[in-house]
This record gives C-alpha cells, structure tokens and sequence, in this order.
C-alpha cells in the first residue's frame, strides 16, 4: 500500500511563509515525478510545481519567484517553500506522485489527503 502524507500547512499572514512536506511510504520501487497541486474553492485543481526526475523543475507562473519545490530521495519526500504568501494563494494543496509499488511493473498516479493552506490577516 503506498500512500502519501502532507504536513505544513495552516493559517499565515500576507507575506509570510509556510513549507509543505509529503512523504511517499509503503512498498515503493521507485518515484518519478512529484509535485503540488492546488484547489481553492469554486475552482479547478491547478499545478504549482513539479519535481521530474533528472532533477528540473516547473511552476506555475502565478507562484514563480515564490514558491521552490525540493526533494530529498533518500526520505522519498517533497517540500514546497512558500515565500511572499498572498491571500491568492489560499487552498487546499495536494501532494501528487508517480510511483512504481513493488510488483506492479508500471508506475501509477497517486494522490495525498491534501492540508489547508490559509493566507488572511
């Protein structure tokens, strides 16, 4: 069973920072990409950044100069560094990895519980 955990978020105002953790646990065989994912209400889920393998990048251009994304493979688990928070910025995020489990031979899409993410003052 393979599943992944957010932890880090909460409520921060305008202008400050929050880091999110998301640890991949369970029978892993490897990880590709892994990535954040956002949803604030009455919208559609949005890409903020993403961690390929060969060590790139990408992010949104609303959160670029912002926001930093890193890995630490060792721990199988991604951060995302959330600096100059704007009220914008508020939602749920979600934690997003392709993963290969032990014995299953091609990698799937999995997805975190997701944490709030609250920018107000």
């Amino acid at each position: 069973q393979v599943q992944l955990v957010e932890s880090g978020g909460g409520l921060v105002q305008p202008g400050g920072s929050l880091r999110l953790s998301c640890a991949a646990s369970g029978s892993i065989f490897s990880i590709n990409a892994m990535g954040w994912y956002r949803q604030a209400p009455g919208k559609e889920r949005e890409l903020v950044a993403v961690s390929l393998s060969g060590f790139s990048t990408n992010y949104a251009d609303s959160v670029k100069g912002r926001f930093t994304i890193s890995r630490d493979y060792a721990k199988k688990t991604v951060y995302l560094q959330m600096n100059s928070l704007k009220p914008e910025d508020t939602a749920v995020y979600y934690c997003n990895a392709d993963i290969v489990a032990y014995g299953s031979g091609q990698y799937f899409n999995y997805w975190g519980q997701g944490t709030q993410v609250t920018v107000s003052s």
